[in-house]
């Protein structure tokens, strides 16, 4: 039974009904019973876990062992199998005595699947994620569905642990380093999942078996198990050296992808090291490690992260799929032709993106003949490359290469609808670039600018058509990073910007609409954070210090390294563009000035001792005698972002705080167990402090 406090927490639960019924084998006596999960939607609604679908798990096995089967397996419904505990229950968790009820309840249904003496079958038909893949490894043998899409344990990148017995179990079943894999790597390199081969070759799952008649197919092998003719192959566990080393890999993980402050993945590696002392296959061991994961799980769902986590995840699938202030997409145009302007790193970037998932033609150009064979090679590389890998077949590489083609003359690029420049950041060149084009396309061709910084607006001031220019600002790598900032200029039409936001959803891109501001949202707080830490530094702070201070907001590398990734030129070129409009925020740093001058990539430098700051840098930077501690270079970073957010907002260079967030995680990555960031500046009370106010209501981001 579970108590009206839970069920109140799950008050809009989506109640997941388990059916059982009793199955026969071709050439098998017993019969099997098959438990489906099924939530009574399709497969646009996954199935989840609360307290009330938990219950009826709880009763469908109650049914299946009473029939006495010679089998029980669990499978879920067409294309899923289950994606764990309902999401937005746990974010309504009032207490922790309720949250601990949360973790119990999981424990005492699945583990009746480990415990049994019957042998239990998790038949995993699609996607399995989170307390849906536990399910699974609750259960004595697995077997997968060749198209499932996706298989992972998510729970740490939310600010949560796998709690329904995965860190105890997984590492007992597959190895210490796949769990590792699994817990740790994956969702902290954003939430990535294994497919369906990569799942056996971990160990995770036992037989993968084709989709077209996977449940017969599994019952037949479940069959073969049973009779004895199959016995699944389980390594042998190293509890020493073996898994002294997957921990060492995990906090090393830990350590650079969030530095200690997500709280999740901390308790996940203390879960995983007590997973060394649990034995599988017996309760009372079962009972201490089931038990340390309620606990954690107590703590974690009342604790501030995992809420700001939570709303970051609601952010990056519901709101970075209907954007704020997107036209009406009946508007938008048809791509049939891109154009690129550039043939360098960025533009051939761009080239390969818009061939792989536009499939239309692709003309390059640049100054000369040579840049330009550079960048239509650099593209047909790439699509090899994706054959070699077996992600494209040959016959699909060679079309997409036959597409990409380079060109000097611009007459070639009057058959194309979209064309984007990625030239250097230069508005006069960039004004002459659009310029020059005018007369080959036509009049509805978009024009679209890949700048971080400068003016959309002025850059099609002297166009015939301005109304057709729109900012299209990618974040690099182009293949990696979600974002996309579309930037409105002052004539830009409705028609240009419901394309462009139409061409980022085929890109399969997020796209947040900005305002027509110098930076826009990423580069101009990343840049005002920078320009903290390295006035700083200025002032006699060392270089290390610095660095290291701000760890705490959530950024996935440290400033210095974020410097050195950009190029210190390019940093000083949008902060001159920031410095110009908004002098009395956006200063100059002489360090960084002579840091360019000098043309040294950036502070750090590595050898036997790791890292350490560059002699010569140490040497040609100016610093005064004034330097700062790590706590007071943070709250005076965490000011300036809680003034730059509030003044943005009042520029409405955005239409919400939620869409600063967004373009902070999906433009760079920062954590979600902070929620982009201004969960994080609310929680620490620096919103209140610097603007007298919260920029989210209480419990949007936070326990409340």
């Amino acid at each position: 039974m579970t108590s009206s406090n839970i069920t109140d927490a799950f008050a809009d639960e989506v109640v997941t009904v388990a059916h059982t019924r009793l199955v026969a084998v071709p050439g098998f006596e017993g019969k099997v019973a098959l438990v489906t999960l099924d939530n009574g939607f399709d497969h646009t609604k996954p199935t989840t876990f609360g307290p009330r679908g938990l219950a009826n798990i709880d009763a469908a096995l109650d049914e299946a062992f009473a029939a006495n089967p010679a089998a029980v397996a669990v499978t879920g419904k067409p294309f899923i199998f289950a994606v764990g505990a309902d999401l937005k229950g746990a974010a309504q968790v009032p207490s922790r005595e309720v949250a601990l009820e949360v973790g119990q309840l999981g424990h005492k249904v699945f583990r009746r699947l480990r415990e049994s003496t019957v042998p239990t079958f998790a038949f995993i038909n699609g996607v399995a994620l989170g307390g849906g893949m536990e399910i699974g490894l609750h259960c004595h043998y697995r077997t997968v569905a060749s198209n499932a899409p996706a298989l992972g344990l998510p729970e740490t990148m939310l600010g949560l642990v796998p709690g329904w017995g995965g860190t105890q179990l997984l590492a007992n079943i597959a190895g210490p380093d796949a769990a590792v894999t699994m817990v740790i790597e994956n969702p902290l390199n954003n939430g990535r999942t294994v497919n369906p081969k990569q799942a056996v070759k971990l160990g995770i799952v036992d037989e993968l078996l084709d989709s077209a008649d996977f449940i017969e197919q599994s019952l037949a092998w479940a069959a073969q198990v049973l009779a004895g003719d199959i016995t699944p192959a389980r390594p042998q566990i190293d509890r020493g050296a073996g898994w002294d080393a997957a921990l060492g890999r995990a906090k090393a993980i830990v350590e650079g992808k969030t530095r200690g402050f997500a709280p999740g993945p901390v308790r996940a590696l203390e879960l995983l090291e007590l997973a060394r002392t649990t034995d599988i296959a017996d309760a009372a061991s079962l009972d201490k490690g089931f038990a340390a994961e309620d606990e954690a799980l107590a703590d974690l769902l009342m604790a501030d992260e995992l809420r700001a986590g939570l709303y970051a995840f609601d952010l990056v699938n519901k709101r970075a799929k209907r954007p704020a202030g997107a036209p009406d997409k009946s508007l938008a145009r048809k791509i049939t032709g891109v154009g690129v302007v550039g043939a360098g790193l960025m533009a051939s970037q761009l080239a390969l993106l818009f061939v792989r998932q536009l499939k239309v033609p692709v003309v390059l150009t640049d100054i000369d003949q040579e840049r330009i064979d550079k960048g239509v090679g650099y593209v047909h590389a790439e699509i090899d490359k994706l054959a070699g890998k077996g992600r494209l077949s040959a016959d699909a590489a060679n079309r997409l290469k036959a597409l990409v083609s380079g060109s000097l003359d611009k007459s070639e690029f009057d058959k194309c609808d979209f064309i984007i420049e990625a030239v250097f950041e230069n508005m006069d060149v960039k004004k002459k670039v659009f310029a020059d084009l005018e007369p080959h396309i036509s009049p509805e061709a978009i024009l679209a600018t890949n700048t971080s910084s400068l003016s959309i607006s002025e850059m099609a001031a002297d166009l015939k058509h301005p109304e057709r220019v729109v900012g299209f600002h990618f974040f690099n790598p182009v293949a990696v990073l979600p974002l996309l900032e579309i930037i409105k200029g002052e004539k830009t039409d409705d028609a240009t910007l419901a394309t462009a936001f139409a061409t980022a959803k085929s890109l399969k891109k997020s796209a947040v609409l900005c305002a027509d501001l110098p930076g826009f949202v990423f580069n101009r707080l990343v840049t005002r954070t920078l320009g903290e830490v390295m006035l700083a530094v200025d002032e006699g702070t060392p270089f290390d210090v610095a660095d290291d201070a701000v760890g705490a907001l959530g950024m996935p590398m440290s400033p210095f390294t974020l410097l050195a990734l950009v190029g210190p030129a390019i940093a000083l070129h949008t902060g001159e563009t920031l410095q110009a409009a908004y002098p009395d925020r956006f200063t100059s740093s002489p360090g960084l000035e002579a840091l360019v001058a000098a043309r040294k990539p950036g502070v750090w430098t590595y050898g036997e001792n790791g890292q350490v700051v560059d002699p010569e840098v140490a040497q040609l930077w100016p610093q005064g005698d004034k330097a700062s501690t790590a706590e007071e270079v943070l709250d005076r970073t965490r000011k300036a972002m809680a003034e730059e957010i509030r003044i943005m907002l009042e520029e409405g260079v955005v239409a919400a705080a939620e869409d600063i967030d967004l373009c902070l995680i999906l433009g760079g990555g920062f954590g979600f167990w902070n929620g982009g960031i201004t969960p994080y500046l609310d929680r620490t009370g620096t919103s209140e402090a610097v603007n007298g106010k919260r920029f989210l209501a209480p419990g949007v981001a936070n326990v409340g």
